[in-house]
């Protein structure tokens, strides 16, 4: 991905084995100069981790009452709604290198301070947007980094290579879970834009089927460390939650290499005509556009024959390959494909860790995975694609851990 080219010199912050902060030499800083792991385990380990200036913005957003939403049917709505952020955000800074991390029903950006004002107005229009196209509340927040160590957390960043086009930034430090903890308290929010507001969404899509579980399940995951607990102790325990998931068919991926299969171009057709139109007008005009766009489109990828220089087979190779299914962000969260006896090992490891005072931890089990996709341009390799449960997936699991603390 291209760099975003504004340097922020900063003081190097908390170290990982103290977590107090350390005096030192400024030291420029930009996300595209932070190495890329390539092995997913390596999250794990602290010294992989840099520190963020305290002159950056963490921008947040989150569905209110996400768990109801998906009981009711609108788990598309629900992630589309997570997603909508980053897509917008990344449209409004074109070239930036940005680190995000979807979190099923919200996510997680950073925000150098000179694109912080840019940033305010585009998480304003996404909750207009979502309010007025999906009928559901999001919140949104902007956070400097500087709250964060003043709460006495830290914020630190590393990024995982998830193909040779595609990164995701991971978080540790607690800073994050200090941000959005903040967030749902109401501070540092963002009122929403007039009505009739909308960010920029090109790229924004859902037209892919659910993929069912190929031999067993679909598990969510979230762990996180508990207060005070060794770290030692936590990254053991996680590092063999990994190992198990390493050592289940195709390594835990919920989607099979050939990527997944697209949905007929009526799938929820009236919803998005909806969701882009205002009068029921310019709905009618708008659903038969898409229509012929999402026919053709569903033509192609089921022939699978190139047209020009677009290759639906290679795309949908690469979505497979880029797909976000595992994630850091202040512990560990998955949505993996597995047998039911891995997710039965997984959850007795959790369950004596948590006796142990070692994590606290929500899981939820599904028949499939849904993916969100971000790709702004189909003739590039760098789209990126979110996963999670097809059943509520994240929010299941978050929703849990919230009854477990």
């Amino acid at each position: 991905m291209p760099a975003h080219h504004a340097r922020t010199d900063i003081e190097a912050g908390p170290g990982p084995q103290t977590g107090q902060a350390e005096a030192s030499v400024s030291v420029p800083f930009r996300y595209a100069d932070v190495p890329r792991l390539t092995r997913f385990a390596d999250v794990l380990d602290e010294t992989r981790y840099v520190p963020v200036p305290d002159t950056w913005w963490i921008a947040l957003c989150d569905v209110v009452m996400s768990t109801r939403a998906i009981e009711d049917g609108r788990y598309r709505s629900v992630n589309i709604a997570g997603a909508a952020l980053i897509t917008a955000v990344k449209n409004a800074l074109p070239g930036a290198d940005l680190a995000f991390v979807f979190g099923g029903d919200g996510a997680t950006l950073l925000v150098p301070p000179e694109d912080r004002d840019t940033v305010a107005t585009v998480l304003s229009e996404t909750a207009t947007w979502v309010r007025e196209a999906h009928a559901l509340n999001l919140r949104v927040a902007l956070i400097p980094v500087s709250a964060v160590r003043e709460a006495g957390r830290d914020l630190r960043i590393a990024r995982y290579a998830a193909s040779a086009h595609v990164d995701y930034a991971m978080f540790s430090g607690g800073g994050v879970a200090y941000a959005d903890s903040a967030m749902k308290r109401g501070l540092h929010a963002i009122p929403a834009a007039p009505a009739g507001a909308k960010p920029d969404l090109t790229g924004l899509s859902c037209r892919f089927e659910a993929v069912s579980a190929r031999d067993g399940l679909v598990l969510s995951l979230i762990a996180l460390p508990e207060e005070g607990a060794d770290p030692e102790a936590v990254l053991a325990t996680l590092g063999a939650i990994l190992a198990e998931v390493d050592a289940s068919p195709g390594m835990g991926r919920p989607l099979p290499e050939s990527g997944p299969p697209m949905r007929p171009p009526w799938s929820g057709l009236a919803a998005d005509a909806r969701a882009e139109g205002t009068l029921a007008g310019s709905r009618l005009l708008r659903g038969a556009a898409m229509f012929v766009t999402r026919g053709a489109a569903f033509a192609l990828f089921s022939l699978g024959l190139p047209f020009g220089r677009f290759s639906p087979r290679r795309y949908r190779r690469r979505l497979a390959a880029n797909a976000d299914f595992r994630k850091y962000d202040d512990g560990l969260r998955l949505t993996v494909a597995c047998p039911v006896a891995t997710a039965d090992r997984i959850e007795a490891r959790l369950a004596l860790a948590q006796e142990a005072g070692l994590v606290r931890y929500g899981v939820h089990r599904q028949d499939a995975a849904v993916v969100t996709c971000v790709s702004p341009s189909v003739l590039r390799d760098d789209h990126i694609h979110f996963v999670d449960g097809a059943d509520g997936g994240y929010a299941r699991a978050a929703a849990m851990l919230k009854r477990r603390s």
